[in-house]
């Protein structure tokens, strides 16, 4: 479990993108904390190794970002979340579930938070982290003190739709993909699969579908019609299949709300068949519960 000051649960439910700062730097005690706590994230549940670090200009250096471009998408950060990842065959997965596992503790400091994976310069951010020849940069996300969003951005918003969620039971399905489930069949896993249907996404596309059967959850990626698969080229600012890394972010999502709960369990690479998967479906990793270890 990581060290969180704040429940996970509430943390999840109280973060939201932010895509305006304060033109203000982050208190030095707060951007210790998170640089500590992100230097800690190693690696993510299949054991791909990761880096990540704070950028942030401090109040005697306003010049620390300058070069790390985000093309006006986000107003006044404070920093960003930097991280690199190795080769791996769920290197992505990892990458995402290590990020929002930074991002919820940033939360819990105060600050707000805005992915970025398409929106940025690869290339400037991958330097400063140094990134190895093998290493690439999916993703970083602006960190800084939330601002009071203009009318204009909350209109925004509203047209992309990016507070929408899915409905439950097209997300979340029972023994296979021909039966829905309801969130009062959940059981146990009720509350983890709530704060799973709350991860951020790329485009809010919430391409992640997760089959219930006994005490394990099987989690697979929904790929949109006339994706062709192919693997990322191990090039720092080569863009990431980022439906994968919305797959780490629900994994994270999914875990520590439920080792909150006391609800054991592990990450297994043990794909079964289920009734109505199809080409789109591409199977990631598996939840298995230790009911007899929930005590």
């Amino acid at each position: 479990m990581l060290p969180f000051d704040t429940s996970v649960i509430e943390l999840i439910k109280q973060r939201r993108s932010c895509r305006t700062y304060e033109n203000k730097p982050i208190a030095a005690e707060t951007a210790a904390r998170l640089a500590a706590f992100s230097a800690s994230i190693t690696s993510g549940p299949f054991g791909t190794p990761l880096r990540f670090e704070l950028a942030a200009a401090a109040g005697d250096d306003p010049g620390a970002l300058k070069g790390l471009g985000t093309y006006g998408f986000i107003k006044e950060p404070a920093g960003f979340i930097i991280g690199a990842t190795s080769p791996g065959e769920k290197n992505l997965e990892d990458f995402g579930w290590g990020m929002e596992a930074i991002l919820l503790y940033a939360n819990g400091l105060g600050l707000g938070s805005c992915w970025l994976g398409g929106s940025f310069a690869k290339s400037s951010f991958a330097g400063r982290i140094r990134a190895g020849a093998a290493e690439i940069v999916p993703a970083v996300a602006a960190v800084g003190y939330p601002a009071e969003e203009t009318r204009l951005r909350r209109m925004m918003r509203s047209q992309i739709k990016a507070d929408s969620r899915k409905p439950w039971e097209s997300l979340f399905l029972q023994g296979g993909f021909e039966t829905p489930l309801h969130a009062a069949e959940a059981g146990a896993f009720e509350i983890p699969l709530t704060m799973l249907r709350l991860a951020p996404s790329a485009s809010n596309g919430q391409p992640w579908r997760v089959v219930q059967k006994g005490e394990s959850c099987h989690f697979y990626l929904q790929r949109k019609p006339g994706y062709k698969s192919g693997r990322t080229s191990l090039i720092p600012f080569t863009i990431a299949d980022l439906p994968r890394v919305d797959l780490g972010i629900a994994m994270c999502h999914f875990q520590l709300t439920a080792e909150e709960l006391g609800l054991k369990g592990r990450w297994e690479v043990s794909a079964e068949e289920l009734p109505g998967v199809d080409e789109s479906l591409e199977y990631i990793a598996s939840w298995n519960g230790l009911k007899n270890m929930a005590r």
